[in-house]
């Protein structure tokens, strides 16, 4: 297939990278960039297209992606291809139209190891994707954005994971209701889960609480921190301890060392 105009397939290409209804009712996104879309391919996801740019010749990288991708491919024009890319100059050499995983709690696998991290409905898609990045860089089993929240298909969000989403599940909730039953389901099978959540005002600074356990660590909004819900319903809420001028951190860099802070415990132990 050849798309030289903005006919009818590429507005559909289009609306997914702008329009989050549209990317739920199509249950696809499109992936930008050579390490998400290397990801993508390498870890097993559903590839619906690959937009190749009609101008010089492919890479080796792009001759090996379309090779072991298998999929239906379109040999688009240049500058529509900068358009679906959010390039200003070069046309990307490549472009994905990438299925979405289900939104089930079950793809987190349990065990001893088990850290999920939840982001309570956070607004921007930048820091949905941060999260996710450090929680594949720290280790996590998995990510669960619940609520009215930014979408982790996002373009911002997907850019902003550099390819970690394609690493480890990431799940959408409606809300805490639905993590608490599978985090119920988890204990009653044996596997002694703690949800703790972070606040600037928790009582226990987080390096004296262990975290070596199975854990799901709650982040809140980033104006508004954890819901009361949320609130009530962790087992600890920890702390992490801050000076100078700043009231507050970014919710994804207060994700990011609570993270560490767990990763250093378990190597400890």
């Amino acid at each position: 297939m050849r798309i030289s105009t903005r006919n009818a397939t590429f507005q559909q290409w289009e609306a997914l990278l702008t329009n989050r209804n549209k990317r739920q009712r199509a249950g696809e996104f499109l992936v930008q960039g050579v390490r998400p879309i290397s990801l993508a391919v390498e870890r097993g996801w559903e590839i619906r297209a690959l937009l190749a740019s009609d101008g010089p010749g492919l890479s080796r990288w792009g001759r090996d992606v379309l090779e072991t991708a298998g999929a239906p491919r379109a040999v688009v024009a240049a500058e529509l291809m900068r358009e679906l890319g959010g390039k200003d100059e070069d046309a990307p050499e490549l472009l994905a139209v990438v299925g979405m995983p289900p939104d089930d709690l079950t793809r987190l696998a349990p065990g001893g190891n088990l850290l999920v991290v939840v982001f309570d409905r956070p607004t921007t898609p930048g820091n949905v994707g941060t999260l996710v990045r450090s929680a594949d860089a720290f280790g996590a089993s998995g990510v669960i954005v619940t609520g009215h929240a930014a979408d982790p298909y996002d373009p911002k969000a997907v850019r902003a994971s550099t390819g970690s989403l394609f690493a480890l599940p990431v799940v959408r909730a409606p809300s805490h209701r639905e993590v608490l039953d599978w985090a119920g389901g988890l204990r009653a099978d044996g596997v002694p889960v703690q949800v703790v959540g972070t606040d600037e005002r928790g009582p226990v600074e987080i390096a004296e609480h262990d975290l070596t356990g199975p854990t799901v660590l709650v982040v809140g909004n980033e104006t508004h921190g954890l819901s009361a819900a949320w609130r009530e319903a962790c087992d600890q809420m920890v702390r992490i301890p801050i000076t100078g001028a700043a009231s507050s951190l970014n919710a994804a860099a207060a994700a990011s060392v609570a993270l560490y802070e767990t990763a250093r415990q378990r190597r400890g132990r």
